[in-house]
């Protein structure tokens, strides 16, 4: 079984690429979720490794004054093209915040914490926070209970999102910045048929970075899944089961 559990500079900047892919085939966050991590007031929310703006277009839909950053150009392109109403999309990273002091009311991340050097992106994000604010990283994760699910990480291996979103309840983990964060979990699905499901595969950084054996090793075995596995034979679609990790994180 192959891994993306340890990402690199190459996966973490791999992405752009599929920019498109990853736009169409990625789950949305529940607005329950969101919601609980930041309230009902509008805030200023700095939307950190934004990507194409899966989260950031949530934020905006519950009324906050949402600034992007991306540091994969084609990512951000994909992200202000398909965004209106964001206040800003600016290229930059975790570690060297485009933003201003005390700027800001809420630091968010979605399926992009886990790319970040926690030494350097702790203190920048604590900086740009205002007095009160907070950090609130989110990941979906692939709902492993079900047997098909966990047969598909067979193929494709864990991420190292999916191993952080469970690491970051632990004591410490965004010390000493930040105090140990609050954290629930929300369930929601993703509706995929065969093909869609091979996609989002494709869209992932495991994927992205392997040689063209692997690539076809990985398209093999999901078709073998998809054909082949008694909860998904036959079937034109199916649900993709996920349990969202949804964290609040407030400064020391």
């Amino acid at each position: 079984m192959s891994t993306d559990a340890t990402p690199s500079p190459e996966q973490a900047l791999s992405f752009g690429q599929a920019a498109e892919l990853y736009n169409a085939t990625r789950p949305a966050y529940p607005a329950e979720a969101l919601g609980w991590m930041l309230g009902d007031d509008r805030l200023d929310v700095i939307d950190v490794g934004a990507g194409t703006g899966l989260l950031t277009r949530g934020l905006m839909a519950r009324g906050h004054r949402v600034t992007a950053v991306e540091p994969d150009a084609e990512m951000l392109g994909t992200l202000t093209a398909a965004g209106p109403g964001l206040a800003a999309g600016l290229q930059g990273s975790a570690e060297d915040l485009p933003i201003s002091d005390a700027s800001a009311d809420a630091v968010t991340a979605g399926q992009a914490f886990h790319w970040f050097d926690r030494e350097r992106a702790l203190p920048e994000i604590r900086r740009v926070l205002r007095d009160g604010g907070v950090l609130a990283p989110i990941w979906n994760t692939r709902d492993e209970t079900v047997d098909w699910v966990a047969a598909l990480t067979g193929i494709i291996g864990a991420s190292k999102g999916e191993r952080t979103a469970q690491a970051a309840a632990e004591p410490g983990f965004f010390g000493p910045h930040f105090a140990d964060p609050e954290v629930r979990i929300f369930r929601h699905e993703k509706t995929f048929d065969g093909p869609g499901l091979l996609r989002l595969v494709q869209s992932r950084s495991v994927y992205l970075t392997a040689d063209p054996g692997r690539r076809r090793e990985i398209t093999a075995g999901v078709e073998d899944l998809v054909a082949n596995h008694p909860r998904l034979a036959g079937r034109g679609a199916f649900a993709m089961p996920y349990a969202t990790y949804a964290f609040r994180a407030r400064p020391n």
